[in-house]
Parts: structure tokens; sequence; C-alpha cells
């Protein structure tokens, strides 16, 4: 006979705090482990016990691996991907309590204690009983113990659908794992034959307000990158700045112009990206002396909806331009009224015309070395090897400064939306309807704003607009890289629906209960159900 090991409100809570206690920071030895442990627990339940063999490990770089776990009806071509990450963010905010942080109903009491230390919502809801804390409750190990009872339940039941369970690493810092993933979705399709029906993620439905308690279905995300810049000036002794150009000085021009710029704001659907701002801004001095900044850079983050790579750096181009005529003509009135003559006129370039002129100048083997020697600088994460290679060119072409090198840093999530694919408008309104049992309303937002690994699914971009991005990255194909082709062949729509949660990233961070353990699994069952054929379709109004 078969066992259930998830099929109560109270085995699903004890899951997920098993899993939450299975600390898994981004980039640390226990995201390495926790894709064994995760196999092994899978490997516990009845199916996977007489099918060993449907419980796979795949690497996703650096020692993770990405674990797919597939329940697999014997006349079914249909399936379901289920999409979760494991991986979460550090936390260091906890303070005292860090020790806890991985221990959800230690916490939660332990927190009882010291209420002063939340705010007065987080306060309210901790005494309301209804909510659990910790680090990955919400963000996103929830979803990840939901999708696992979802494949137990499929299982047992012989629900005619498949599902493969799709759990990665590195959500949260390059979504390597999501990445990795996609090679192997694309095999399973093409050389196995799975017809996949839908991408259907777990991510927390996000409160849109400190009083916001409604809950939300999500038929897209958010796209975003992260167009960058190096300033390479004229040092100078401190003594007789005008005799140089610091890189600061052309940084802040570029800088003012970006942040919060509504040229990059996009509507779609009576929703709108966040506004740009400025996610670091640095010289690239390594120590103190008198000597002045002669090269800066900074990275600026830009949401999208429908715009491309190639339309971001069209637009960051202008911008740049703007900038630096702004900047060359406040630098020229210094230079009058100080009798000192310039250094010259400020350019704007891309990283793709400075490599040209540099393989040019200098011959493709030699830039290649130069690269090489900032890629083996292992301390250095993708956003600093994309600084140091165009840094290290630069150093090589200083006659084309001064100048600002435009460029790409990853990571790049490009956006997804398929609101209006017939199967998730249905699969919305059958969701709609069936929240009503629970007195609950589940509002539809067209684009998750939290970031998330449906990015790397059901790509659409005929003009291969992402070469643009490819051609801008200093780091692309070495150390990074996004695989647009096998993305393009993964066409089945995107949904997530997850449980309600607050204050990811946050000392504060918290799961809903009833959300959580009582009725968002009795609706992805259902919804599985119905895509399995089990249920009936509402009409469509």
């Amino acid at each position: 006979m078969n066992r259930y090991c998830f099929d109560t409100p109270e085995k699903l809570r004890s899951l997920l705090c098993e899993l939450v206690s299975w600390d898994s920071r981004t980039l640390t030895e226990g995201e390495r482990f926790f894709s064994w442990k995760l196999q092994n627990k899978l490997s516990e339940l009845d199916y996977f016990v007489k099918n060993p063999e449907q419980v796979t490990l795949h690497d996703a770089g650096i020692g993770r691996q990405v674990v797919h776990a597939l329940y697999k009806h014997p006349k079914a071509t249909d399936t379901i991907v289920l999409i979760s990450h494991f991986d979460t963010v550090h936390t260091d905010e906890y303070g005292a309590l860090e020790p806890l942080a991985f221990y959800p109903e230690e916490l939660t009491k332990k927190l009882l204690e010291d209420k002063d230390a939340l705010t007065d919502v987080a306060r309210a809801d901790l005494e309301s009983g209804n909510y659990l804390f910790g680090r990955g409750t919400m963000d996103m190990k929830m979803g990840l113990a939901l999708h696992m009872q979802l494949l137990e339940r499929a299982s047992i039941e012989k629900w005619p659908i498949n599902l493969l369970l799709c759990t990665v690493p590195d959500e949260e810092v390059n979504s390597a794992g999501m990445r990795a993933a996609v090679k192997e979705l694309v095999r399973l399709q093409e050389e196995e034959g799975h017809n996949f029906k839908l991408f259907l993620n777990g991510e927390p439905s996000f409160s849109q307000g400190p009083a916001d308690t409604k809950e939300y279905i999500y038929s897209g995300t958010i796209g975003k990158i992260m167009p960058s810049a190096l300033f390479y000036g004229k040092e100078t002794h401190v003594g007789e700045p005008l005799k140089g150009i610091t890189a600061d000085y052309m940084a802040s021009f570029l800088t003012q112009a970006m942040e919060w710029n509504p040229l990059f704001q996009e509507t779609d659907r009576g929703e709108s990206t966040p506004l740009p701002v400025t996610l670091l801004q640095k010289d690239l001095k390594f120590q103190y002396s008198t000597q002045t900044p002669q090269r800066a850079a900074a990275l600026y983050n830009v949401f999208m909806f429908k715009r491309t790579a190639a339309e971001v750096m069209d637009l960051f181009e202008q911008v740049a331009n703007e900038a630096m005529t702004r900047c060359n003509e406040a630098y020229q009135a210094v230079c009058a009224r100080e009798s000192a003559d310039m250094i010259g006129h400020i350019r704007v370039l891309r990283f793709e015309e400075l490599l040209d002129y540099a393989n040019k100048k200098l011959g493709t083997g030699e830039v290649a070395r130069l690269k090489q020697e900032v890629l083996l600088q292992e301390d250095w994460d993708d956003r600093e090897q994309s600084i140091r290679i165009v840094d290290t060119l630069m150093i090589e072409c200083q006659e084309l400064g001064p100048a600002v090198v435009l460029f790409y840093a990853p990571p790049y999530y490009p956006a997804v939306n398929t609101s209006d694919d017939p199967l998730v408008m249905e699969s919305i309104e059958f969701l709609q309807e069936r929240a009503q049992v629970f007195d609950l309303t589940l509002d539809q937002v067209h684009y998750f704003n939290g970031i998330c690994d449906l990015s790397y699914v059901h790509y659409k971009d005929e003009a291969n607009h992402w070469k643009a991005y490819a051609r801008n990255t200093p780091v692309y194909g070495a150390t990074y890289d996004i695989p647009f082709e096998d993305m393009r062949k993964l066409t089945a729509p995107v949904l997530n629906v997850g449980p309600f949660g607050k204050d990811a990233h946050q000392k504060s961070e918290r799961v809903h209960v009833d959300s959580a353990f009582k009725e968002i699994p009795v609706l992805l069952e259902q919804l599985v159900k119905k895509l399995a054929g089990m249920q009936q379709l509402p009409k469509s109004r």
C-alpha cells in the first residue's frame, strides 16, 4: 500500500522546516550539498523507490546541481514542468538571531520575545500566529515543498500527465542553475518526446504594499538588464588638477542622467517597470594616493517588459552621449575660467567598438591573453571581471581617452509574458473561481516583479537582438552565457502560482501559514488535475 509523506498541512509544514534547515545560501557549501540531500529525500517516495533513475542531478557549475524528479505516466506525453530554486540570500541582517534563521519554528517563537525589533506590520503578523518566519520560508522553499507534494500525489494516484520537478541553485545571483537546466529540458523534449504543456513556477505572491493582503497569480515575469560604463579620464597630481580630468567627474554626469530616468520605464497592460537606479559606482584605484582617479565604473539596473537588449543599449548610448555633452560643456567652461587647456572632448563608445579597435592595434592573440589574465582572478565575480576587462583594454588604448565605454554586466533576465495564451487565461479563470471556496481573491499580475527563472523559457526574439548583448558583455562566452537558441525551443506558456508571504530578503521574511499549507496546495492540485483532463475547465468569458 502506498504511503503519503506530505499529504496533510502538518506534514507539509514539517517538510518546509526540513528544507529550510538545509542552509543553502548562494555560493556556499550548503548550496552545493542541498541537491544531494533533496535527491535522497525524493528517493524515499514510493514512486522513486521503484523508479530511482527518474531522480537525476545535472551540473550547474562549481559543484552545484540542478535536481530533476520525473513522474511519468505510461500513456502521457504532456508534461508540466514545476520550476523552483533552492538557494537563498544570506542572513547577516538577523544579527544575534542568525543561528535560528534556518529553523522557522524556533525563530518564530524567539521573535515573540523581542517583538520590538520588527516593524509594526511584521509585529502584528507575528502576534497573529498566521505567519512562519525564517530565511527561505517565503523565497522560495515553500514553492519547492508544494511541488514535492504535487509530485507525490500524482505518482500515488496515477494522474494521467507527466510532472517534472526542476529545482535549481543560484537564482539569487546569476541564475546559473536555470540556464544550465535549459539544455536538459530541450533534451527531454527532443529525445524523450515530452510535450511541455506549461512551465509552472512556485515563487511567492508578493504584497503590493504594507497593508496589502491580496494574493496574486503571475502570467509573466519582468526582465532585468545591467547597462554599465567604464569612465577613462586623465590622471594628474591633486596639486595640478586641471592637467587631468577625473573619472568620478565624468561618472557623475551619466549617473545623474540614469537615476530614475523615465526614458527607461515601460508600461504594459496597466503595469509599469520600476525606474532605473545605480547598483554600483566606484573608482578603480586599489589604494589611496594623491594621484587623481583616472578610471571609474558604474552599473545601472534597468527593468524591461518589451524592450530587447539591443534597444536598451541604443537608449543607453543616447543618454550617455547627452550626458557627456553636458560634461564636456561644463569641463570646457571650467578650463576657460581657469585659462587651462582641455585634455580633450570625452567620447562615447560601445565595448564592441573598443574590442574591435584593440584587436586591430594589439592583435587578437594579445587581446585574448589580456582577457584571460582577468578571468584567472577567481576572487572577482562576473561583474568585476567585466569591469576589469574593459579597464585593461582601455589602458592599452589610452589614445581613445577621455572616453566612456558602454557595456553590459551580468546577469540578464529577458522579460516573458503569456497573458494572452488560451491555456493561461483559462487556468487563471479556473483558479480564481476555485479560490472563492476559501473566500480568497486571486488577482492577475502580468509581470512578476521579483525577477525569476521563468525568464529562461518561452523566449521570443526573431530578429536576434540578443546578439547585441553577446557583443557588448565582456565575459560572454567565457564565464557567462545564456542559451538563447535553446530557450526559443521551450515554447510552452508560463504561470506562477505560489504562497502568500512578506518581506523577502529581510529579517522579517515570512510565509502565511493558511496560504502555504491549506489554500495553495488545494488550488495547485486542482489546477494540475484540470490540465490533465481530470477536471472541467470553465468556459472563457
